[in-house]
């Protein structure tokens, strides 16, 4: 009997060896080996660097509290952006925190867009609602141009010039069809920096 329980279990565990090995190690390295060679920007993170240091990652989202700067959707990951601790506020639309929230929300960017060309109390969504990961780095396009008037008087440039700026910044649906047009605050804050602040004229 103990020998056929030897006999039995033998190829279980030398097929456990042979998957752990095949699947644990050496598909690994080799995808990892692949990404490294075929898309090294991305498998390292889309790390972006300004000056010889990295200031974030172009999947990541950050906080941006200064005016001169577009700001992304609110955040639930931690205390903000945290990658250690992504996740949503788990608030149904049921929650009156999350009602709250929002409304003060609304209150507070109607404050920084009072011209805005919108019926009263209308602010883009995705400026009042967080992502489920709570590290989304794109805003839509209306976010952004929502923004527009406060970043360019913040920075003393002409409003056309940073609409431009959104403009430009828009990426389009991949392959034409998948996801939503979007911006990625991160890029186009490098951008306005790149110009810096300008007497409007």
């Amino acid at each position: 009997m103990g020998k056929d329980i030897v006999t039995s279990l033998r190829p279980a565990l030398v097929l456990t060896l042979l998957f752990a090995l095949l699947l644990g190690i050496a598909y690994p390295l080799a995808m990892t080996g692949v990404g490294q060679m075929v898309f090294p920007r991305q498998a390292n993170g889309s790390l972006i660097e300004a000056k010889g240091r990295v200031i974030g990652s172009s999947l990541i989202g950050q906080a941006f509290a200064d005016p001169r700067y577009f700001t992304g959707r609110p955040s639930a990951a931690g205390a903000g952006y945290d990658a250690m601790a992504s996740s949503g506020s788990n608030l149904g639309p049921t929650s009156q925190a999350l009602v709250d929230r929002v409304k003060g929300d609304v209150a507070r960017l109607k404050d920084t867009a009072p011209d805005f060309p919108v019926p009263p109390d209308w602010v883009p969504g995705d400026l009042v609602t967080a992502s489920a990961s709570g590290l989304d780095p794109h805003i839509s396009p209306e976010a952004a141009f929502y923004q527009v008037g406060r970043v360019a008087a913040a920075r003393q440039l002409p409003v056309a010039r940073v609409r431009a700026l959104v403009e430009g910044a828009v990426e389009t649906p991949i392959a034409g069809f998948i996801g939503a047009p979007r911006v990625n605050v991160l890029e186009l804050n490098r951008q306005l920096d790149a110009i810096g602040d300008t007497p409007a004229r």
